[in-house]
């Protein structure tokens, strides 16, 4: 029986969990340390997290393509080591200010995601890629769990939240250590028999040409899903306007449950990735957008909101699983780093002007923005559907 949790596949998805446990608690703070209390507008977290997104795209882009030409144990680590730069987000008393020390900080963050992901893909056979990538992500979630568990616990207690983000540190070194101790070395594995490599080298190159479309189609509809995925920062800010604090941040601590939960079955039950994709991972985050909008709009309070995240987690459980999933099955390992880096890149860049459109949207009414990001969402499916279609994917 092949063995698909292997030590290095546990140490790449603890490392996931521990910087998720520190900067996830960032996430789910830093809309109401910008908004609630140094008072910025609205609009303004738009901005921010467009900077920090938007930029962020070329950091992926370069942090793939380095990973490629160099080792991606290294580019990862490095990129790892730079996350708790976002730790002292809050010492910053200007909007502006605590901006720069956010970006700069997932800025790093996405440096590294794009080996991190070419590298787990790596080291997995085909059939486990799906299954190897829902651990990940469930392991990934957890950590922000653990994160928005403290954050909530602390804001409860009425911890100074500028010493809560500032332990967020701690996890995230940690997870570099897991990195180091990874014995990945970045260089394929050589079958005795010279026959089976050329027969396995066949077979890769059909399969990649046979599945070129649903690549296309992954990198373009993410991008159009990048549209529509705003910051959680958002409904975050959403719940706690309509209720409180706590209830805001527990929100985020749901929807990062959910996720975790359905990302991991959707690697495990993993067939016609294509269609799930678009049905239960870009349809479904248009109408949870879209409940969260109605509920706010007609002032049917924050279980309904609610509701809204949970359908939400669903589909970015699924979307994180299932996207590297198929750019890892069509990508060999020469170039898996760039195809993770053009796939982070490109949600980044739709990032930038989902945050831009949602902070200014949401100051006429947050049913526009919802409505935007829903529409957004959608159509990413039906492209995905497009491109995907007959690739056996």
């Amino acid at each position: 029986m092949r063995k698909w949790l292997t030590r290095d596949v546990l140490l790449i998805s603890l490392s996931a969990f521990l910087a998720d446990a520190g900067y996830q608690a960032l996430i789910a703070g830093f809309p109401i340390f910008l908004v609630l209390y140094l008072k910025a507008p609205v609009y303004y977290l738009g901005i921010a997290m467009a900077l920090a997104y938007g930029i962020g795209s070329l950091f992926a882009y370069y942090g793939g393509k380095l990973a490629d030409k160099h080792e991606k144990k290294k580019v990862a680590i490095i990129g790892n080591l730079l996350i708790p730069i976002l730790s002292f987000t809050g010492f910053a008393s200007l909007a502006a200010e605590a901006t720069a020390i956010f970006s700069a900080g997932w800025w790093a963050r996405n440096f590294r995601t794009p080996a991190r992901r070419a590298m787990i893909g790596d080291i997995s056979a085909k059939l486990d890629k799906p299954k190897v990538y829902g651990f990940l992500n469930a392991l990934d979630v957890g950590g922000g769990i653990v994160a928005v568990a403290y954050l909530s616990i602390g804001i409860y207690l009425g911890v100074a939240i500028r010493l809560i983000f500032l332990a967020t540190a701690i996890p995230i070194l940690i997870s570099s250590l897991c990195l180091f101790l990874v014995s990945y070395k970045g260089m394929p594995r050589r079958s005795k028999s010279s026959t089976k490599i050329a027969e396995k080298a066949k077979v890769a190159v059909k399969f990649a040409r046979a599945k070129a479309g649903a690549y296309k189609g992954v990198i373009l509809a993410t991008g159009i899903y990048g549209l529509s995925f705003y910051s959680m920062s958002f409904p975050v800010l959403t719940i706690a306007q309509q209720s409180t604090d706590l209830y805001g941040v527990l929100s985020y601590a749901l929807f990062l449950l959910v996720s975790a939960v359905f990302g991991y079955a959707a690697g495990v039950l993993a067939k016609r990735m294509v269609r799930n994709l678009a049905v239960f991972g870009y349809f479904l985050a248009g109408i949870g957008s879209l409940i969260i909008g109605l509920s706010y709009h007609f002032g049917l309070g924050a279980l309904v909101s609610y509701a809204g995240i949970f359908v939400i987690g669903i589909a970015v459980g699924t979307i994180e699983t299932i996207e590297p999933a198929i750019v890892s099955l069509v990508r060999n390992r020469a170039n898996s780093g760039s195809g993770m880096g053009m796939l982070t890149s490109s949600r980044s860049m739709g990032l930038f002007v989902a945050n831009l459109a949602l902070g200014f949207l949401y100051a006429l009414g947050p049913l526009y923005a919802y409505g935007f990001a829903a529409t957004m969402a959608m159509l990413a499916g039906i492209v995905l559907l497009g491109f995907g279609f007959g690739s056996g994917v």
